[in-house]
């Protein structure tokens, strides 16, 4: 029984998903997006929260590559702060506290509105296999929908387990059954996999918490938002709540260490390094005597706080113990415990820099699945995985991300380069040109590439082309304008007295000086709109570092330019040692900088590879 085709069909409407289904409509594909509940389609499953440092790039990245994410977070935003505010701008991260309801709200909205976009509700239970190709989906009714591509977002499903203390059962999140047909039609592939978790707090009653007791956050006061679109905030802005555990807490929390599902040998599956449950942090920080808690509402009318700092996996009665020896949560009440799920992933070094899987054509996998975890990394993913499917089904080449040129493709690379060990979580660290990779440029960095590519609409289009002529005179106008330093000095600028001239796009360069500072010397630098001066003044100060960084993009796409033939015999070159042959046989890098990424790689093993190629050529 067929239930119907398409293009692309997309499993799974968590963020990866939606984000997937809503890049392949937009490139033209006719997409069926098969979810258990279109109801949940947008759920923030865990942590009511979107962006940060490293994934608040994504997440800006999403949006100007024409995705939802971004959108989303600024209709539902409850509480915007700029992360890392005194440092540079390179490793600022907006951040955004979201109502659950709104966000989910906004998502479902934004998808509805979509052309060439369909849903389906059921549980997609096997694949259509023809040869070497995925060519469709079976749903566990028996009815197929055929398609010419195919994206896999299963998240935590694939025989996800939910522990809390050493009760264990099975769900991919509370309330919902995993997928256990779809893991065993992965095993028959044969494809490198293993188990990973993560997990989750309890969360409280907010009428149960001594809110008067407690320090609290506001939002910021000059929100940075996450679409370019986007002007200000949506809805009303709150506060949230800060407390932190105690000797009285860890003391609890060590007594039970045993009835941990962690600690108690019930779960096999690796956690987040960064992102530890508190029995975690209580074990590897025992000299701290306390760790800090946000209490972060999850909604503007909802009655639940989400407790950001004490995931856990112990039992029911050892969490409302604890959570009641913290300060203000003493008569707190837990509406639904903390747990810990673990879950199938797939190794991503099976994958190509599409998120097509190398063995299986038709095939594209993005989220939890390829072992990240978080919303922000799942649905940049999605996008990239969607984008490449539409384009496979279109019988166009694939689109790509490279490391010089966004977040994206940083993660990309590292993921089917280098694997994972553990849950793979974003951060500005990871970025080698993060000095150019900088949240408020990322519209200039890839806006273009979407235009290209013919995936954003109108509005966002003429939004960019209309800010790009601002800044391109802002520059061309800082440029034209010259003082030398004895001018300078004679207007109270403080630059070096070394008779050179300069513009002033040249004098915004030092670090203390700003527009404001120039304008009384030129008063036409009052014309510039807010967001033109924050920007030229950005660019200004990174400018001799970003020239270096330049070179050393030029020198990386040189290496990047000596593509790798997909079936080139590693085992042909005597001199690699058998350990290098087997990683590169496996992941097959496309090309000589991936193949330097691969861990192990040593440079007289590049020298002969690229001895080889050349002399192959």
């Amino acid at each position: 029984m067929k239930h119907g085709q398409a293009d692309v069909v997309v499993i799974g409407g968590g963020h990866a998903g939606a984000e997937a289904a809503y890049a392949a409509a937009r490139a033209g594909a006719r997409t069926i997006l098969v979810t258990l509940k279109a109801e949940a389609i947008g759920v923030m499953s865990c942590n009511p929260a979107i962006g940060g440092l490293g994934k608040g790039h994504l997440v800006r990245e999403i949006d100007a590559m024409g995705g939802l994410m971004g959108l989303a977070a600024d209709r539902s935003g409850i509480q915007f702060r700029l992360l890392n505010r005194r440092k540079g701008p390179a490793v600022q991260g907006p951040r955004t506290q979201s109502d659950r309801a709104l966000y989910r709200a906004a998502a479902q909205d934004i998808l509805a509105g979509q052309e060439n976009l369909g849903i389906v509700e059921g549980e997609v239970a096997d694949l259509i296999q023809t040869g070497d190709t995925i060519s469709g989906v079976v749903l566990a009714d028996g009815s197929q929908i055929e398609a010419r591509a195919v994206v896999l977002t299963t998240g935590t499903f694939l025989r996800g387990i939910i522990h809390i203390g050493d009760v264990s059962r099975p769900g991919g999140r509370i309330g919902d059954a995993p997928s256990v047909r779809l893991a065993e039609r992965m095993d028959s592939f044969g494809l490198p996999m293993g188990r990973l978790k993560t997990g989750t707090p309890p969360r409280l009653d907010t009428k149960t918490i001594d809110w008067d007791s407690l320090e609290l956050q506001p939002a910021d006061d000059d929100p940075v938002l996450f679409s370019f679109l986007s002007t200000t905030p949506h809805v009303r802005q709150i506060a949230c709540g800060i407390t932190h555990t105690n000797e009285k807490t860890h003391d609890i929390i060590r007594e039970n260490l045993s009835r941990s599902a962690m600690y108690g040998g019930h779960i096999e599956g690796i956690g987040p390094r960064y992102c530890p449950s508190i029995e975690d942090k209580i074990v590897r920080f025992a000299a701290k005597d306390s760790h800090q808690i946000f209490l972060e509402p999850e909604g503007l009318d909802s009655e639940v706080v989400y407790p950001n700092g004490i995931s856990t996996s112990l039992p029911e009665e050892v969490q409302e113990a604890y959570v009641r020896s913290i300060h203000g949560l003493e008569a707190a009440r837990i509406l639904q415990p903390g747990y810990a799920i673990e879950y199938d992933f797939v190794d991503p070094q099976a994958l190509d820099a599409s998120l097509k899987l190398k063995d299986l054509r038709g095939l594209w996998l993005a989220g939890q699945i390829n072992g990240t975890t978080g919303y922000e990394e799942a649905a940049a993913q999605g996008l990239v995985a969607g984008l490449n499917a539409a384009r496979a089904a279109q019988d166009a080449e694939p689109v790509t991300f490279a490391r010089h040129d966004s977040y994206i493709g940083v993660m990309v690379d590292d993921l089917v380069t280098r694997g994972v060990a553990e849950p793979y979580r974003m951060f500005t660290s990871r970025a080698e040109f993060r000095l150019t990779l900088r949240a408020d440029n990322a519209d200039q960095r890839l806006t273009p590439k979407a235009m290209a590519l013919g995936i954003v609409d109108d509005t966002r289009k003429q939004a960019f082309e209309a800010k790009m002529d601002r800044l391109n005179a802002a520059r061309e106008t800082l440029s034209a304008l010259t003082l030398t330093p004895s001018q300078g000095r004679a207007h109270g600028l403080k630059i070096n007295q070394d008779g050179q001239r300069r513009s002033a796009f040249d004098l915004l360069a030092f670090p203390d000086l700003t527009l404001d500072d120039l304008t009384p010397v030129w008063p036409e630098l009052a014309e510039f709109d807010a967001e033109t001066r924050a920007q030229v003044e950005r660019e200004a100060l990174y400018r001799h570092y970003v020239d270096r960084q330049d070179r050393d993009v030029a020198a990386l796409k040189r290496d990047e330019a000596q593509a790798i033939p997909e079936a080139f015999d590693y085992d042909r070159l005597s001199g690699l040692s058998n350990e290098l042959k087997a990683k590169l046989g496996r992941i097959r890098p496309a090309n000589l900088g991936q193949a330097a990424r691969i861990e192990g790689m040593t440079p007289a093993a590049l020298s002969l590879l690229l001895s080889h190629l050349r002399r192959s050529a």
